[in-house]
């Protein structure tokens, strides 16, 4: 037996609880996996708290990542002792997820982790990081260089963003960092921002197409804010988009696209393609800095989820949140 997260549904409510559960009731998937942390991400404060429709069926064990060491596998692929990384395929969603002890997936949801890495390191990432690196892969492979001017990061004060922030940072971008909380501006300068605009600036209504002052963004929000940010791309400008925590909306025109060549690109880290997940770790374990993991992430024991899920969906929460499953 082993500790889990499970979420149960009681009269129409979405209750967590800490409970005790056995390899047996586990999902079936060629790898069994003994888990060593998850990361509390937006969608698992969503999942915890009821807020959002993310889960369909239950029991659910949530966790949308994990990082581990293999017990037993069915794939030759992997071999006991070996660890890895899955991020995505929805675990935590509609397959059991991270916060359990023991986990068992399908080989294909795997990446080995990266020598460069620590299983704690990666969980600092996490999927947030992962959706981060895609995003600056995306507007690299956009041709949007350090020298075309600043790059504007929304959502910067959470996982996605704050990762984001610090990886364009280190590459030699100019990031201006969008947050709603002033009291996050010299912790998002630490991490690399060369200034802040507030989010209630970002959700002034905008013109079809304002003035230009961005050679990209990573947005990580959706709706009113990024029509906003494409209404400011520059000519020829690109916008690497992977979140919907504003709304699912865009209002905007094909003004930007056609008149400006704005390139908006959708960056989706759930089915993400192995060899682009290997570059996408590649990428953090190379050039994310030591300074990321020691000013942007905290570390919490399962029974402590619901409570920083509830902290998340009322957006308290900073940076990363590791859940230590060997508390």
């Amino acid at each position: 037996m082993f500790n889990a997260l499970v979420l149960q549904q009681e009269e129409q409510k979405t209750v967590a609880a800490v409970a005790q559960i056995s390899e047996s009731d586990l999902p079936q998937g060629e790898v069994l996996v003994q888990v060593d942390y998850s990361s509390l991400n937006y969608k698992d404060g969503l999942a915890v708290t009821g807020t959002g429709k993310i889960i369909r069926e239950f029991p659910m064990v949530p966790g949308i990542d994990f990082v581990g060491t293999v017990v037993s596998s069915d794939d030759l692929r992997y071999q006991a002792g070996q660890q890895v990384v899955l991020t995505g395929w929805g675990v935590g969603e509609n397959h059991w997820g991270g916060m359990a002890q023991k986990a068992r997936v399908k080989a294909d949801w795997l990446v080995p982790l990266n020598d460069s890495l620590t299983p704690l390191q990666s969980m600092q990432i996490g999927t947030a990081g992962l959706t981060a690196s895609l995003c600056v892969m995306a507007l690299q492979q956009a041709n949007v260089q350090p020298e075309d001017g600043e790059i504007l990061v929304t959502g910067a004060s959470g996982g996605v963003g704050s990762v984001a922030v610090s990886l364009l940072s280190q590459l030699g971008y100019q990031v201006v960092a969008v947050t709603g909380r002033a009291e996050n501006e010299a912790w998002l300068k630490q991490l690399g921002a060369s200034r802040i605009v507030m989010r209630d600036e970002m959700l002034e209504k905008s013109r079809a197409l304002d003035k230009q002052l961005w050679a990209g963004a990573v947005d990580t929000v959706g709706g009113p804010i990024l029509a906003k940010v494409l209404s400011q791309i520059n000519y020829d400008g690109a916008v690497a988009a992977c979140g919907l925590a504003n709304s699912f909306d865009l209002p905007t025109t094909v003004m930007p696209f056609i008149l400006r060549a704005v390139k908006l690109i959708g960056v989706d880290s759930v089915y993400c393609p192995f060899d682009k997940r290997q570059a996408a770790w590649q990428l953090l374990a190379q050039q994310l800095p030591q300074d990321y993991y020691q000013q942007s992430c905290q570390t919490v024991a399962l029974q402590q989820v619901p409570e920083q899920a509830s902290n998340i969906i009322a957006g308290k929460v900073k940076g990363r949140i590791v859940v230590d499953l060997n508390q």
